[in-house]
């Protein structure tokens, strides 16, 4: 099984930074691969539902998002989890929802949130398979806003 990795907290310069694109040089290559192992390690570890590369110190657009109850998270659906690179919004929902968040990088801290209940997000696979699907937006959006903001 991959290390878990250190989370970068609140405040930190790497989170600050806009994140890179992975290049189509990357698909498939064995960083890549483990870096997305080390993701999904450190998030479950956490108990996260999500986990963005720049929260370990990557400072590339590489998102892992998954979903099952656990401590932080004890009503959340079972999903598998994906691994989406160079994620980026394509439509959103006009219907809101308010929701309770957290995040890996703000321990301990969780607010009531309003995003969009739906939106569709195209993104590469880590074979570099182009993929456009809907997700229920409350577990994408804090995810893609640490890559890119």
């Amino acid at each position: 099984m991959s290390a878990v990795l250190p989370v970068a907290q609140r405040g930190e310069d790497v989170l600050k930074l806009i994140a890179a694109p992975v290049a189509e040089a990357e698909f498939s290559s064995t960083w890549l691969n483990e870096l997305s192992k080390a993701l999904q390690t450190t998030m479950l570890e956490r108990n996260g539902v999500g986990i963005a590369a720049p929260q370990v110190y990557v400072s590339k657009r590489v998102i892992i998002i998954a979903s099952r109850a656990n401590p932080r998270y004890p009503d959340a659906p079972e999903m598998d989890a994906i691994t989406m690179i160079n994620p980026e919004i394509l439509e959103q929902s006009e219907q809101t929802i308010l929701g309770e968040e957290g995040c890996l990088s703000v321990p301990n801290e969780r607010g009531q949130v309003a995003r969009a209940e739906a939106v569709t997000v195209q993104f590469f696979t880590l074979t570099g398979e182009k993929i456009i699907q809907q997700f229920h937006a409350k577990l994408f959006y804090v995810e893609l806003l640490i890559g890119y903001c």
